[in-house]
C-alpha cells in the first residue's frame, strides 16, 4: 500500500521535526558550513566595526547556525539572512534560507515580499561594495560598472533558490496529492472488491436457490407420479394383470424420463465446470452453472429428442393438455378449461405458467390424492391467469406418503413475482385447496 503524508513520517521517522534522519544530517551539515562561513565573514567585519574578533565570530556563528531549523522556521532563517546582509556574511545562509522558503508551504505574498527584501538588500550592500573596491583599488572604470555588477549579483543570489525552492515545493506537493489519490483509489478499490464479494456471495446462493428449484420442478412431478403408480400397480397386481402390465410400463416410461431429465441437468453442470476450468485454471463461478442449469431444466421437459435437437426449448402452454393427461393417468380427475383467445407469450411466462401448473398438480398427488381437480387458464388481453383448485379428496381414498420439502409453494412465487405477476394459495371454503397466478403477458 502506498505510504503517504503522516503515514509515510510514522514508517520513517526522524529525531525532532524531521521526517527522516537523512534530512536531519543534511541540516546539520548545511547548519555547520554556514556557521564556520559566517564565522570566518565576521573577523573582517568585526574589525571594520571596531569589535573584538571573539565577538564578531560567534556572531557569525550564531547566524549561520541558524539554517538547522531551516524546515521548521524558513521565515525566520531569511529574516536572520536579511539581517546579517549589510555585514557582508551569510551567502550560504542567504541562498539556502531563501531556497528553503520558497519550497515550504507559506504564502505566495509571504514568499514574495521577503524575496524582494532580500534582493533589495542584495542589491544595495553590493552596490556599496563594489563602489568601494574600485575607490579603494582606484581604478578607471565606466558609471554603468557599478549598477550592472550589484544587479546581476544580486538577482544571481537571490532568483535561482527562489525559482528552484518554488519548482521542488510544486513538485513535491503535486507529488503527495498523487499519493493521496493513489490511497484513496486503493481504498475505493477495496470497498469495490468488498461489496463484488458480497454480491457474488449473494449471487451464488441465488443460483444454489434457483438450482434447486429447477431441480424440484422437473423432477418431482414424475417420481410423484411414478410413486402414484407404483401404488396402483401393487393394488391391481393381481386383480388386473393386464392394467397392472399398463401401469408398470408408465412407471418404467416416466423413470427413464426423469433419469434422462438428471442426466442433462448433471451433465450440463459438469461440462459448465471442466470449461471454466479450462479457460480460467479456476472454480467456476456458481452463477454461470446455474444459467447453464436453467437451460438445461427448461430442455429437460421436452424429452431426449428436444435435447438432441439442440433446441433450447423449455415447457409452454402447449404442452399442458399433456401434462393433464399424466395427472389424468395416474388416476387424478382432472378438468380442464380455456378462456379467452389462445396466443403465444414470452419463453419465460409460459415456462413459468407451465411449472405454476406442474407444482400444483404434484401437490394435488402428494396431499389430495383423489380429489378432483380443476385446472383453468385465461387469456387476457395483457395477462395470463391461472388456477388450479381441488376439492377435499373423499374419506376412502389412499395417501400415496409422498415426502413433502415445503418448497413448491415458495417456488412458484419467487417465479412469478420475478416477473411482476401475482401469486395467491390456500385453502378454500370447501375443504379443499386453490393455487391462482397472473403474470403479465409482456
Amino acid at each position: 500500500m502506498t505510504t503517504t503524508g503522516e503515514e509515510h513520517v510514522t514508517a520513517r521517522g526522524g529525531p525532532w521535526w524531521w521526517a527522516r534522519r537523512r534530512s536531519a544530517a543534511l541540516d546539520v551539515g548545511l547548519a555547520v558550513a554556514s556557521a564556520v562561513e559566517c564565522g570566518l565573514e565576521g573577523i573582517p567585519f568585526a574589525e571594520e566595526a571596531g569589535l573584538p574578533v571573539a565577538a564578531g565570530v560567534v556572531f557569525g556563528l550564531l547566524a549561520g547556525s541558524v539554517l538547522l531549523v531551516r524546515r521548521k522556521w524558513p521565515i525566520a532563517v531569511v529574516l536572520v539572512a536579511i539581517a546579517v546582509t549589510p555585514a557582508a556574511m551569510g551567502f550560504l545562509l542567504s541562498i539556502v534560507g531563501l531556497y528553503s522558503l520558497a519550497a515550504s508551504e507559506v504564502p505566495r505574498r509571504i514568499i514574495a515580499s521577503l524575496a524582494g527584501m532580500q534582493l533589495v538588500g542584495t542589491l544595495i550592500v553590493m552596490f556599496v561594495r563594489v563602489r568601494q573596491d574600485i575607490a579603494r583599488e582606484d581604478l578607471e572604470v565606466g558609471d554603468w560598472i557599478v549598477p550592472f555588477a550589484a544587479v546581476t549579483t544580486s538577482l544571481g543570489l537571490t532568483a535561482p533558490p527562489l525559482l528552484l525552492g518554488l519548482y521542488v515545493g510544486a513538485r513535491r506537493r503535486l507529488m503527495e496529492s498523487l499519493r493521496e489519490r493513489a490511497d484513496s483509489l486503493e481504498r475505493e478499490l477495496q470497498l469495490l472488491a468488498e461489496r463484488a464479494e458480497e454480491r457474488a456471495e449473494w449471487a451464488r446462493n441465488e443460483e444454489r436457490t434457483r438450482i434447486a428449484r429447477e431441480m424440484h420442478d422437473v423432477v418431482a412431478h414424475r417420481v410423484s407420479l411414478m410413486v402414484v403408480h407404483a401404488a396402483a400397480l401393487q393394488a391391481v397386481a393381481r386383480k388386473d394383470p393386464e392394467k397392472a402390465v399398463r401401469n408398470a410400463a408408465l412407471v418404467g416410461d416416466m423413470g427413464r424420463q426423469a433419469l434422462t431429465e438428471l442426466r442433462e441437468m448433471l451433465g450440463v453442470l459438469r461440462a459448465g465446470t471442466e470449461g471454466a476450468g479450462r479457460r480460467e485454471r479456476a472454480s467456476v463461478p456458481l452463477v454461470a452453472v446455474g444459467v447453464a442449469a436453467a437451460a438445461a431444466a427448461s430442455r429437460a421437459v421436452d424429452g431426449p429428442e428436444g435435447a438432441e435437437g439442440g433446441a433450447a426449448e423449455g415447457p409452454c402452454l402447449s404442452e399442458i393438455d399433456e401434462l393433464v393427461g399424466q395427472s389424468a393417468a395416474a388416476g387424478m380427475v382432472v378438468d380442464l378449461s380455456v378462456e379467452g383467445e389462445v396466443r403465444s407469450y414470452a419463453r419465460e411466462v409460459e415456462s413459468t405458467a407451465y411449472r405454476v401448473v406442474q407444482e400444483a398438480l404434484t401437490n394435488v398427488h402428494k396431499h389430495a390424492a383423489g380429489a378432483k381437480t380443476y385446472v383453468r387458464l385465461a387469456h387476457r388481453v395483457s395477462e395470463i391467469a391461472m388456477q388450479v383448485e381441488n376439492e377435499p379428496p373423499p374419506e376412502a381414498a389412499s395417501s400415496a406418503r409422498l415426502p413433502s420439502g415445503g418448497n413448491g409453494l415458495v417456488g412458484m412465487k419467487e417465479r412469478v413475482s420475478a416477473l411482476g405477476g401475482v401469486f395467491v394459495s390456500g385453502p378454500t371454503e370447501a375443504g379443499g385447496f386453490r393455487v391462482s397466478a397472473v403474470i403479465p403477458a409482456s
